[in-house]
């Protein structure tokens, strides 16, 4: 239920800028979301349209798209991509990494009437 948690999040956040923005219907959400979240985005569409039901982000596009965070493995300095959330570096196979970008998710653009 991770994506239903972050969906109803996402609409808050949304309905919070529209109103503020005397909009009457939010039309598309465009960001970002961290490959380190593990979220399918089938699953976020469905539970975003779920919850968006008879507000004005009902029929919104959600348009995400997955940002790949770096991480350096702190044992050997390896740069490599993680797989998932999982900093297992390939050279080492050290668990200990700092990410270098950011993770989570980021609202870049609300596109409202």
């Amino acid at each position: 239920m991770h994506e239903s948690a972050l969906a109803r999040q996402i609409l808050e956040a949304v309905l919070t800028r529209a109103r503020a923005g005397k909009a009457s219907r939010v039309i598309a959400v465009r960001g970002w979301i961290a490959e380190t979240e593990s979220v399918s985005s089938d699953s976020l569409d469905f539970h975003f349209d779920a919850h968006s039901a008879g507000t004005a982000a009902e029929g919104a596009r959600l348009e995400l798209r997955l940002q790949w965070v770096e991480a350096r493995c702190r044992a050997c300095a390896q740069r490599y991509r993680p797989e998932h959330h999982v900093l297992l570096c390939p050279k080492c196979q050290s668990h200990e990494a700092d990410l270098l970008g950011p993770t989570g998710m980021g609202i870049e653009e609300i596109l409202v009437e």
